[in-house]
C-alpha cells in the first residue's frame, strides 16, 4: 500500500529528529567517554538497525562504562553478564525455583528470569565460557526469545547484545565458531586512546566530580526510529554493491580478485549482505539523509566483513589479517 503524501512528509520530520536526537546521544556518552568517535556511531548503528555487537580489545579500554553510558542515556534496562568457564545456560536465561502455597501447602514451579530479560545486555568475555552455554545467549540474539520447561518466553524490544572479548589473553577459552559469529551485526576493534585522550582520562577519572548524564531517548523512542529505518527505500544500484561486495570475498567467485583466491578460504554469506544494507540505511539516517549511497556501504565493510571472512595459511604465513584483506577489495573496486 503506497505511504500518502502526510505520511511520507512525517517520516521526513522523524528523520530530522533522529539526526538532532543522534547528536544529543553522542554528546551525553562523551560526558563520561573521552574519544571512541567511531565505536560510539558503530553501536548506535547496530543498535538502531536490530544487530549486536561483538567487541573486541584489551583490559582497561572502558568498553563496560561505555555500554553501561549508553544503556543511561537511552533510558534502557542494562544488564551485565560475567563469562566464566562454570557458568551455566540457566545462569543466563533464568531458572525454575519451587514455591509453597502457605495456605494450602501446595507446591508449584516459579520461573525466575535472568539477566538476559533486559534492553541492553552486556556478555563480558563471552569466549571464557563453553559452547553449551554461549549457545543460550546466541538463541535468544536470534529468536528475541527464551524456552525454560517448555515455555517460551518474548524478550522485551529492543533487545541489543554487546559481547566483549580479550584478545591477548587466549587460555583457557573457548572461541565462538564461525556460524555463531556470523549472528553478531558488527565486530569492532578498540583501539588504545592516543596520549592526548589518555591524559584528559587521567585528569577526568581521578577527581572527585561524576558528570550527570540527561536521558535523551527512551525504549519506544528507540524502537520508532528501528521501524523508521527499515521503511527507507535503497536504490537498487546501492544493494547491488553490497551484495557484489559480500560475492567477492567468496574463492570460489569466478569474478573474485587473484588476492581473495590465494588468501581466503571461505567467504561471507549473505547476511553480511543483509547487514551491509541495514547499516547503510542507519548510517544515512543518523546523518538525515532519507536513502544511502554506496560510500555508507563501504563504511560498514569492515566490520560488517571482518569476522565472516576466514584467511587461510597462506594469508598467515605472510602476515596478512582479515581487515587488510578488506581493504584491498575496497580500494580495487570502487
Amino acid at each position: 500500500m503506497p505511504e500518502t503524501p502526510q505520511q511520507a512528509e512525517k517520516e521526513l520530520q522523524q528523520l530530522e529528529e533522529f539526526a538532532t536526537i543522534y547528536n544529543k546521544i553522542v554528546t551525553e556518552i562523551h560526558k563520561r567517554i573521552v574519544g571512541q568517535d567511531d565505536i560510539i556511531e558503530q553501536l548506535l548503528i547496530a543498535l538502531f538497525s536490530r544487530g549486536h555487537c561483538l567487541i573486541v580489545g584489551v583490559p582497561g579500554l572502558a568498553k563496560t562504562l561505555l555500554i553501561n553510558t549508553l544503556a543511561d542515556v537511552m533510558d534502557l534496562k542494562f544488564s551485565r553478564i560475567q563469562f566464566t568457564p562454570d557458568l551455566m545456560p540457566s545462569d543466563i536465561t533464568g531458572t525454575e525455583i519451587i514455591e509453597e502455597d502457605m495456605s494450602t501447602g501446595r507446591k508449584h514451579f516459579r520461573f525466575v528470569k535472568g539477566p538476559v530479560f533486559a534492553n541492553i545486555v552486556l556478555a563480558d568475555e563471552i569466549n571464557r565460557t563453553p559452547p553449551k552455554t554461549q549457545s543460550a545467549l546466541l538463541e535468544a540474539m536470534q529468536e528475541h526469545k527464551i524456552t525454560a520447561a517448555g515455555e517460551t518466553y518474548r524478550l522485551e524490544e529492543p533487545f541489543f547484545v554487546l559481547a566483549t572479548q580479550n584478545p591477548i589473553e587466549q587460555e583457557g577459552t573457548y572461541p565462538l565458531p564461525e556460524a555463531q559469529l556470523d549472528r553478531f551485526m558488527f565486530n569492532l576493534w578498540i583501539d588504545y586512546p592516543s596520549f592526548d585522550e589518555e591524559v584528559t582520562i587521567v585528569k577526568e577519572t581521578t577527581g572527585h566530580a561524576q558528570p550527570k548524564l540527561e536521558k535523551v531517548i527512551d525504549r519506544q523512542g528507540v524502537l520508532a526510529y528501528q521501524d523508521l529505518i527499515r521503511k527507507l527505500v535503497v536504490a537498487d544500484h546501492v544493494v547491488e554493491y553490497a551484495v557484489k561486495l559480500t560475492t567477492l570475498t567468496r574463492p570460489e567467485n569466478p569474478e573474485a580478485p587473484q588476492f581473495i583466491k590465494e588468501w581466503i578460504n571461505w567467504g561471507a554469506g549473505p547476511r553480511a549482505s543483509q547487514y551491509l544494507i541495514l547499516a547503510a540505511k542507519t548510517r544515512a539516517a543518523l546523518q538525515g539523509r532519507f536513502t544511502p549511497q554506496e560510500e555508507d556501504v563501504r563504511a560498514a565493510a569492515i566490520p560488517v566483513l571482518r569476522h565472516r571472512i576466514l584467511p587461510n595459511f597462506n594469508a598467515e604465513a605472510e602476515g596478512v589479517k582479515a581487515v587488510d584483506i578488506i581493504e584491498r577489495l575496497l580500494e580495487q573496486f570502487h
